[in-house]
Parts: C-alpha cells; structure tokens; sequence
C-alpha cells in the first residue's frame, strides 16, 4: 500500500484542478521545489507517435524525443520506471541539460495505455531512492486517476 507523504498530498491538491494543464504545471513546481538535488522535474506527453514535453521546471528540455531514443523512450516502451543511478553510462542518453547525473522516469498509465512521462533529473549520481520511486509512483497513479474522473485528453 503505498503512503501519502506531503509531497504526494500537495499534488493531489492540484490534481482537483480541471484544468490539466494547470494541474500539471503546478505539480512539476510542487516536485522541483519539494526535493533537494534536482535540475529538471516534469512531463512528457506521448502524442503523434512521439514524446512531447509538458509543463516543466527546469532548463529548456529536449523536444520531440522518438520512442527510440533516451530513458524516456525506454520508459515509454517498457512501459516501466526507468530509475538510472549514472546516466553518463546509458549510451543513448539524452542530456538537454550537461550537468544531469541521474534520472527517474515513471509511466502515467491509463486503461493500459502509458499517455505521459513523470521524468526527473538531478546532478546527482544515484539520487533517486525507492522511497523517491515510491512518490512518483503514487503520484503516477493519483495522475491517472484524475484524467479518468475530468475527463482529460491528449490532443
């Protein structure tokens, strides 16, 4: 059973906004200035057959990225978290920002389908604990849960 923590209570808070851009775009600032130690923190949406990025916090991000390509492409055909402890040993990494180290990329999956990417970055190796995993997971599920209920879309 997975806890509520503060950080997974003040994105729920958000999530009862209709709006899922606004949603999300606060709860990237809720996750980017809830943590220590990150560089980026927000969304990718899968949409044309690609993944495009959503709100963020961060430097500008890497925009569209394959299926193919990065721990988000791996994310998206895993349909798995992605947790890497150095991302200087992922041949195909993407750094849209140099000082990255380590990365976490959870699917947002609905009815089966993965329609978004929670991915965070830190220039930290080996950031991301289980608990952290944990969070992001509940906040994956917490997500998806309001796409149902407000009926959200991807196009």
């Amino acid at each position: 059973d997975m806890k509520n923590t503060v950080i997974n209570s003040q994105i729920q808070a958000f999530l009862s906004d209709p709006d899922m851009i606004a949603s999300l775009a606060n709860i990237s600032s809720v996750i980017y200035n809830g943590y220590t130690d990150l560089n980026w923190a927000g969304f990718y949406f899968v949409k044309g057959g690609q993944l495009i990025v959503g709100p963020f916090q961060g430097k500008p991000a890497c925009s569209p990225i394959p299926f193919t390509k990065g721990v988000c492409g791996r994310c998206y055909r895993e349909k798995a978290v992605q947790r890497i402890d150095d991302v200087l040993a992922v041949k195909d990494h993407i750094a849209c920002d140099s000082a990255s180290r380590s990365e976490l990329c959870v699917p947002v999956i609905v009815n089966g389908e993965m329609i978004m990417e929670i991915d965070l970055d830190s220039p930290i190796p080996s950031r991301f604990d289980d608990d952290f995993e944990n969070e992001m997971l509940k906040a994956a599920d917490d997500i998806a849960s309001a796409f149902l209920q407000h009926q959200w879309h991807m196009d």
